[in-house]
Formats: structure tokens, sequence, C-alpha cells
């Protein structure tokens, strides 16, 4: 049975105070504060408030949804099939290298146009939405646990100095939050409800088809994960260096090294060497982060199913475990896929809060909020999109007679994150510029001027971030296989097709949630969008990878209309009817099998070999270095010589499992290494096809300070990334 709640009867108990009664009540003068006071320390009178105020409520049940949008035809929709045809062959036709845009745009007018006409048809329709329920915030608190929440947190404040997680401000700022939820979390009770043996079959079929979803998203997300991506790169380098330091007890709120990082990772990394004895390694990262992208992918469940149906919350929960956006920015082994992990439950929670009107989830979003602002600064963005969420919920009818409940549920959503958020909040008032600088170097002034006026480059960003869909991701090869579409041939057609659905439904019936859907887009794309002052970072899969939450939901809306168009149909086990519902189901895993293939084919095979080319050796020569330290017992006398646009000296030290080194030496400080006894060895660039790219300067400087060294030449597996190795014995 659903987590549904049922509407409770109109009014609330005359003993069970509001927060506006119980504020006047204590604070209208001296006496009554006294008298307050009072009652907070005399036991019976507290236990029957909170008696009162923990009333048994009703039970939770399920709401049956509307059917105003089902197709009212039976007959077969050939106006739809035709348009996802024509979507299918627009979309790859925008695919490289064959990129004929005049061709695509052509494709995709006369295919959504056939898809508005079927929708005037009523051959093709969206699933209905849910009903609201008709409930009012009982606006009830516990008042001890609230106030003890207050001063916990002050003094929480108060000790989060320094710019460190200690045990004493740690205990007292979980303790906090756990006293204001619990403060002002209201109790349910769940329905008991007895299934039929066809429910309960029913039931286990849907769980082991979401079961086989799971594995099939496991596998893509988890495949060859210690070769794609091969190598790290020099943000893996100051990562490590700062996990490191965790291990140290230098336990951080916030970590300034590389411009400023929020902590989560860090920690998370610790969790993840703890559990799988990976080491600080580039693996343990990227185990980590994979983790985190497989964990985001209930709340895309749970968000298909509130918009949609169970139905709906499979196809996307499919689509986004299969997709090479969400699989590429979870397998880098950075921050990235926290951004889209935390903004799915606090978008669930925030869509069926308004729903059901349940202050509990507009708890449980702020949780999520607020942990998130630990974790990726793109996550920033989220309460901007919040606040146009509950405004268009205000100005449309569906909030008629809940306004004043949107904004105290609001307000309790952005109390609760701001308790979470305290360590950050106090570090970002200590060192304001330290905490903004990343964001703020994006935006210009700081790092650079802007070339152009800031609108003339929003604008053009804008139109850049909502093309990557369907056209150009952008140029940044660690994080997406460049200057594609960021879905594919099957995910990209049906984007669009929903977004025109639900653009169609919206304006029909104005329903609140279908407009949010839509502006969630760009507003979820607003951190990669804001690159003003470097637009070429624009459009950036990490920094809108947010955006692909409204995408897969849009897409699956799409398909789940496609699958119940052709099962729309009253001539139940007739031959026509198994041919339809063998087409609906047949063309479906069609589908679904082209878009895994190609999903496969970019991660495993472009993506992998991309990221080759682009990345640099450093664990062939962290290799040569962990087999000099074996053989002589020291690596204090390896050294690599920097060169311009090559290997971070950092990471060579991570596979040789010396992860706080930095191997460089400088070429002008070669000479002070002669001092120095015992064996040496150096590694330099090298190309021997490009001598421009080739160390030939070390090489020289080596061969006049240690002429009895021995040159070779280290050949790659990768072609173009040898590396010279000049041993002194």
């Amino acid at each position: 049975m659903s987590d549904e709640i049922q509407p409770s009867p109109p009014g609330t108990p005359p003993d069970e105070p509001t927060v506006l009664d119980l504020f006047k009540s204590i604070f209208k003068d001296w006496k009554s504060f006294s008298n307050f006071l009072g009652t907070l320390f005399d036991a019976a009178r507290r236990e029957q408030f909170n008696q009162d105020l923990a009333e048994e409520r009703e039970p939770i049940v399920e709401l049956e949804p509307s059917t105003i949008e089902r197709p009212a035809s039976t007959r077969f929709p050939w106006r739809a099939l035709l348009g996802l045809g024509f979507a299918l062959l627009a979309q790859r036709v925008l695919e490289p290298p064959a990129r004929v845009i005049e061709y695509g745009v052509g494709l995709y007018i006369i295919a959504l146009g056939l898809i508005t006409w079927s929708l005037f048809s009523k051959e093709w329709g969206l699933p209905p939405l849910r009903p609201d329920h008709d409930r009012q915030d009982p606006e009830t608190i516990r008042p001890l646990p609230a106030i003890l929440a207050i001063l916990l947190v002050f003094a929480a404040f108060l000790t989060f100095n320094g710019n460190l997680f200690r045990p004493l401000n740690l205990s007292l700022w979980l303790l906090s939050i756990g006293l204001f939820v619990y403060s002002l979390w209201l109790p349910y009770r769940r329905a008991r409800v007895e299934r039929t043996p066809a429910e309960r079959r029913k039931q286990i079929v849907w769980g082991l088809l979401i079961l086989l979803v799971a594995v099939l998203a496991l596998f893509f997300r988890a495949y060859r994960i210690g070769e794609v991506p091969l190598e790290p790169f020099s943000d893996h380098a100051e990562k490590i260096l700062d996990v490191y330091d965790v291990t140290q007890g230098q336990t951080r709120i916030f970590f300034p090294r590389n411009t400023g990082r929020e902590g989560f990772q860090m920690y998370w990394t610790v969790l993840m060497n703890w559990i799988f004895g990976t080491g600080l390694s580039f693996l343990s990262l990227k185990i980590g982060t994979v983790l985190i992208g497989l964990l985001t992918l209930p709340y895309m469940y749970l968000l298909g199913k509130e918009i949609g149906g169970k139905r709906v919350g499979l196809f996307t929960l499919l689509l986004t475990g299969i997709g090479y956006w969400p699989n590429v920015i979870s397998r880098i082994g950075l921050r990235f896929p926290l951004y889209p992990a935390f903004a799915a439950p606090v978008l669930y929670y925030l869509i069926r809060g308004l729903r059901t009107r349940n202050r509990n989830d507009f708890i449980l979003s702020g949780l999520f909020l607020g942990i998130g602002m630990h974790g990726y600064s793109p996550i920033r963005i989220m309460p901007v999109v919040i606040i146009v969420a509950v405004g268009l919920y205000l100005i449309h009818a569906n909030s008629r007679g809940k306004r004043r409940d949107a904004i105290l549920w609001l307000a309790i959503l952005g109390l609760t994150s701001l308790f979470v958020f305290t360590p950050l909040l106090r570090y970002w008032l200590d060192n304001p510029t330290e905490f903004s600088y990343r964001a703020l170097s994006r935006l210009g002034g700081v790092e650079r001027d802007l070339a152009e006026p800031a609108i003339k480059i929003f604008f053009s960003n804008l139109w850049n971030g909502m093309r990557m869909f369907n056209w150009d991701d952008g140029e940044i090869w660690v994080h997406s296989v460049t200057h594609r579409p960021a879905l594919g041939v099957v995910s990209g057609a049906l984007f669009l097709i929903g977004a025109v659905m639900v653009l169609v439904r919206y304006l029909r019936r104005r329903h609140w949630l279908d407009l949010f859907l839509l502006l969630s887009i760009p507003l979820l794309a607003l951190p990669s969008i804001l690159s003003l002052a470097y637009p070429g970072e624009n459009p950036a899969l990490n920094r809108a990878g947010g955006a692909y939450i409204p995408a897969f939901i849009l897409a699956a809306l799409a398909l789940d209309s496609m699958v119940t168009a052709l099962l729309n149909t009253t001539e139940g086990n007739s031959g026509r009817g198994r041919i339809r519902n063998a087409l609906a189901w047949g063309l479906t895993l069609v589908l679904l099998f082209w878009s895994g293939a190609q999903n496969y084919d970019l991660v495993f095979n472009q993506y992998a070999k991309q990221f080759e080319n682009g990345a640099w050796n450093s664990s062939e020569m962290g290799a040569v270095i962990k087999t000099f330290g074996e053989k002589y017992g020291t690596t204090d006398t390896v050294w690599i010589v920097p060169f311009p646009y090559w290997v971070d000296t950092r990471l060579p030290g991570v596979w040789a499992g010396v992860p706080n080194r930095d191997f460089a030496m400088w070429q002008e400080n070669l000479p002070d290494t002669v001092q120095l006894s015992g064996p040496k060895l150096f590694i330099v660039k090298a190309d021997i096809n490009n001598p421009g790219a080739n160390d030939q300067a070390t090489l020289d400087i080596l061969r006049q300070l240690y002429p009895q060294g021995d040159l070779e030449i280290h050949r790659s597996s990768v072609p173009g990334h040898e590396f010279w190795v000049y041993s002194v014995p």
C-alpha cells in the first residue's frame, strides 16, 4: 500500500495549540512567560501537552488518481507512433558525426506537430496527475524540544570556530537537529490493508521487475570501474590530499585547498576506504561516487511514481540507470553526482508534500537540502528552485484554501535545512570570500572580467545550456563525450515529446506541477548557465547534473504514454488486442535495447577512449616509483621533472602508496640532487615524434650531472604517453 495520508477531518482539536497561539500566550506579558517556563519543568503538565500533541491521527491510505487525462479513443494511435518515428529520426540526424541541424530541426517540427495532433485527437495522453489531499496543517509544536534545539544549535554555532568538527560541536549539532525534527514531526499511523492472493502475486512480480532494473543499472554503473576512467587528473590529487588530511585528524568543515570544497566527499571516501580497504586511491574516490550515483536511483523511481504512477517510476529508474550522462558524472570520482543525489529527494518530498499537505515531507526535504549543502556547490541553487515551486503552487488554484499552510511549510523546510547547514554557515560568516570564491569566479569580476555585457552572455549561455540535451553537451572532456547530445537518441527524442505533452496539458489544465516540471530544467541547469566569466565551461554536465532529473522524468512520461495508447483497447484477449499488446511491449523493448546499446558504447568505448587520450598515465609512473622503492627501500630519491601541460606530479605518488608527497623536481633545482647519496631516478617528459614536446633540456642537464646514468624510454599502453626514465646507480 502506498504511503499516502488520508485527509484529517476539518478543524483542529481545541486542546492542540497552534504555533501562533503558543507564541501569543507565551510572550504577551512576563507572568505568561513565567507560567510557560513552569510548564516546561512540570512533568505532569508537559506529559499532558505531549499526549494532546501526539493524538492519534487518521490512518495512511491510498487516494485513487483521476482518470481525466486517459485517452478516450481506442483507435490505433498512428499519429503518435508516426510522430515518435520522426522524433527518433530527427535525434539520430543530430548525432555525430553526420550532424545536420537543419534536417534535425525540420524533422522535429514534423514530429512534434504530429504529437500535438495526436494529443488533441485523444489517441495519446499523459498518465493522470495524482489528486491533492484536503488537509490543514495543525500548526502544532512540541515547545520543550524546540527550545532546547534552538539553544543547542546556537551553542554548536559558537563552537564551530576554527573550521573544525570536534566531538563537542558535532554532538551539539546532531542533537539539535534531532530535537528540532522531533519538535515538529507529526505522528501518523499506518493503515493495515489485507491484500488478496492475486494482489500479493502482482506485488511480488513488480518487486522482481524493479530488482531486475536495479541490477541492470548496477551493471552500467559498476562495470569496469577500475578502467573507465583510467587515470586521475589534478582535481583528484587535491581530493586525495584532502582525504589524507582527514585521516591525520584535520576534520575540517570546509576544505580550502583548490579554491575551496565542501567536505561530504572527503568523509565519504574515508568510509569507502574503511569498508572496501582500497586505500587513499583513485579507486576509493570512484567507488564512493558510483555508490552515490546508485543511491540517487531510488528517488528517481519515487519521483517518477509521484508524478506519473508506478510505470513512469520504473521507466524513469531504467532510463536514468543506463543513461550516459548520470553514468559518466558518477564514475569520474569527483563530487559531481552529489548535486542530483540530494536534489532528487529534495524535489520528491517537496512535490509530495505539496500534494499530500503533510508537514513531515517538508521536514525531510529540508534535511536533504541541508545535507546536500555539504556536498557539491551547484546545489546552492536549490533554495531558488524550492521558492519557485512553492510560488507556482501559491498562484495556481491547487493551493486554494491552503496558501497559509504552504508558507508555513516553506518556513519549516528552510529552518530544517538551516539547522543542518549550521557548520557551513559559521564558516561562511567567518570566511565569506573563501566560501563564495568558486561560484563568484564563474560569475565574473573575481578571476577575470566579463568579455561582453552580462545579460548578453547569460542568454547565450541559456541557449547553449538548453540545447545540450539534444545537440551539444560542451567541450569538457573529463566528464562528457564532447560536442554530442547529453541524451541518447531514444531518451533525447522522448524528452522533447514529453516536454511538449506536459506543455499542452498545462495549457489545458493549468496544474502547477506541469509548469514547474518544465521550468525546473533551466533552473537546475543554472549553475552551469551562470558561468558568465568562462562561457566556454557551459554547458557542463557536472554543474547541470540536477537537470537530468526532470529530463528523464519527461522521457519516461512520453514512453509510458506510448505504452498506454497502444494498450488502450476494448478488444481484450481478441487477436487484435493481443497484437496491440505485443506491439506495445515489443516496441518498448526495442527502444530500451537501442538506448542501452548506445549508452554502453558512449561510456565504455567513446568516453573511455577519449579519457585515455586526454589524461596522463600517472599509474604507469607510479608503478615505476613503487618498483624502485621495493628494490632500494626508499622513494626519497625519485623525482619527476615538471613540463608544461603534462602529468600532475602528485598523482604518481598516489599509485605508489605515497599519497602525501609531490614528486616534482624543477629543472633549475636538479644540481641540488648531486649532494644526495644513493641510487636516484628521474622521470622526464618524452615525445619521440614531436621534438617540441620532448624535454630534451632536462635530459641534457642530467647527462652533465650524472654521466654514469642510464636512459631508457618507458613505452605506454596509450600511444603518445611515453616518458623517459633516467636511472643513476
